[in-house]
């Protein structure tokens, strides 16, 4: 099984968005430098905590610092874009690059109304969601005749999965024949209804010719059980902050949790975040690979948006301790240089 990685490259309010996108590179790297399969973006809005809002201009800033590692999107928030200029940003990125980006895409707009309403986008464009993946994955396969061509996205091969944290998405996945993502890292509880619908509805297409579920976690490992509980406090305050409708930078961790949320909201973060693996390697391989062996996922991606960048950084490098994952192990290799740098 592969495992890939997740980031909203987490904003601490001390240190401001310029350090978060530079220590999105020095994760994209540590991924690539650890032998993870994927390092994806996800796009959000009007929130203060998370600086991957420009999805695909920091994929192609990423890009430019990593060689082999597929990059990609964890999702594009479809009702937030025309599919023509999806297409052509990702076109760029694969012409740029060479062809190891995803295109993944939600059908969530991913922020608040008033925000969405900035984005000039309606609530109602998030009903067209199918017919816009259509029409998106259309414009990479289409021929010159084209009335509407997406340059440079025409015959580059640029995957599209579907995310989703409902049977919705399951079911549009399995009848376009794409893989699917289920964000089960803050949504679990429809996890194995969803997985079940997708794998057995699932029509081979020209992209793929048979299921492929990928399922999302929270995992923060450490040499210590204590530290790696300790940073995971910025994830449960998170949650806390944006259940409270008061959306933040990213805690910095606290001793104990008693004092900041009220009974109600530890069981909802507990429930929000029950697919979470938190501690040190020998206490998280066990755990992890009872849940791996349930769902059995084709891929698993993990995510871990706490406050410090080293505690961060050490989770991904522990990785291959666990030895529950098919890794790339090709020898590290230095940033690529990209056209501009070179001149």
């Amino acid at each position: 099984m592969k495992i890939s990685f997740l980031d909203l490259v987490p904003v601490i309010a001390a240190d401001g968005a310029s350090d978060a996108l530079h220590n999105a590179a020095r994760l994209a790297q540590t991924a690539e430098n650890v032998g993870l399969n994927r390092y994806w973006l996800a796009e959000h809005h009007n929130m203060p905590g998370i600086a991957s809002s420009a999805t695909s201009v920091l994929l192609s800033y990423l890009g430019s610092q990593t060689s082999r590692i597929r990059l990609g999107s964890g999702g594009i928030m479809l009702p937030n874009h025309a599919p023509l200029v999806v297409a052509e940003q990702f076109g760029t990125l694969a012409a740029l690059y060479g062809e190891r980006f995803d295109l993944g895409l939600g059908r969530a707009p991913g922020t608040d109304g008033a925000t969405f309403a900035a984005l000039r986008r309606t609530m109602g464009d998030a009903e067209r969601f199918p017919q816009d993946v259509q029409e998106l994955m259309g414009y990479f396969t289409a021929s010159d005749q084209a009335r509407v061509k997406a340059v440079p996205a025409m015959g580059f091969d640029v995957p599209i999965w579907i995310l989703g944290s409902s049977l919705f998405g399951a079911q549009l996945a399995a009848a376009l024949g794409l893989p699917y993502v289920f964000a089960s890292h803050f949504a679990p509880q429809m996890l194995m209804q969803a997985v079940t619908v997708y794998r057995e509805n699932f029509r081979p297409s020209a992209q793929l010719d048979q299921p492929y579920v990928m399922v999302a976690a929270n995992l923060l490992l450490a040499d210590r059980q204590r530290d790696a509980e300790y940073h995971f406090t910025s994830v449960q305050q998170g949650f806390v902050n944006l259940r409270r409708g008061r959306p933040s930078y990213v805690p910095a961790p606290v001793e104990d949790m008693d004092t900041i949320w009220t009974p109600a909201e530890h069981q909802m973060v507990d429930s929000a975040l029950s697919v979470s693996f938190v501690g040190d390697t020998t206490r998280v391989r066990e755990r992890l690979a009872s849940f791996l062996d349930y769902v059995k996922p084709d891929e698993l991606i993990v995510t871990a948006n706490v406050h410090d960048i080293d505690a961060r950084v050490h989770s991904l490098e522990l990785v291959p301790a666990l030895a529950l994952f098919d890794l790339n192990t090709a020898s590290p290799s230095p940033a690529h240089t990209s056209t501009a740098d070179a001149a």
